[in-house]
């Protein structure tokens, strides 16, 4: 699916990720095109649901969350739409994504202290019927944390010049005098 927004969608997008509180007409002079212009493409994404919000970026540790926990959730089948509705409703929850690999959910929780996250560990998230395994992961420090990523932000890979996944292995013995020697 090819991006369907240009060069000037991106511009602004990337002007309001840098400074969220820009007017349209610095907004505008920074983007090189008219203030309408900004004011129209703005709306436009706010209506075609690119833009999804405008807030402020807070601090956690500054506001007393001085912990932040990756909490992996493997979720019993069947469960899935009260596990959502669940964990939605759970205030501690900071992000909760659908995972592959070992567990099927990780929930970013924040809290004031370790006791609280054991707290809400072991009587609010793990009581659950819904779940049937917890595994939380401290962290330590976040190094990175990018309110959203545009599609320039990322260098374009180049397609690999040989087939992967096409090697086939011959044993040795086959009638291949070569690799008989090996």
């Amino acid at each position: 699916m090819g991006d369907p927004l240009d060069d000037v969608d991106h511009r602004i997008l990337a002007g309001l990720r840098d400074n969220g509180r820009i007017s349209m007409s610095a907004l505008a002079e920074q983007v090189g095109v008219s203030r309408a212009t900004v004011y129209t493409r703005v709306e436009n994404l706010v209506n075609a649901g690119v833009i999804t919000g405008f807030s402020a970026r807070v601090d956690p540790r500054r506001v007393g969350f001085g912990i932040c926990t990756l909490v992996f959730v493997t979720v019993r089948p069947q469960t899935w739409a009260t596990f959502r509705v669940r964990v939605a409703e759970m205030s501690q929850v900071e992000y909760c994504a659908v995972t592959t690999g070992e567990h099927d959910a990780m929930l970013l929780v924040r809290a004031r202290d370790v006791a609280e996250v054991h707290e809400f560990v072991t009587t609010v998230l793990s009581v659950l019927p819904e779940i049937r395994a917890v595994e939380s992961v401290l962290v330590m420090d976040e190094v990175v944390s990018r309110p959203y990523l545009l599609p320039g932000d990322v260098p374009h890979v180049a397609a690999p010049t040989q087939a992967v996944g096409m090697t086939r292995f011959i044993r040795t013995g086959d009638g291949h005098p070569a690799l008989d020697q090996l």
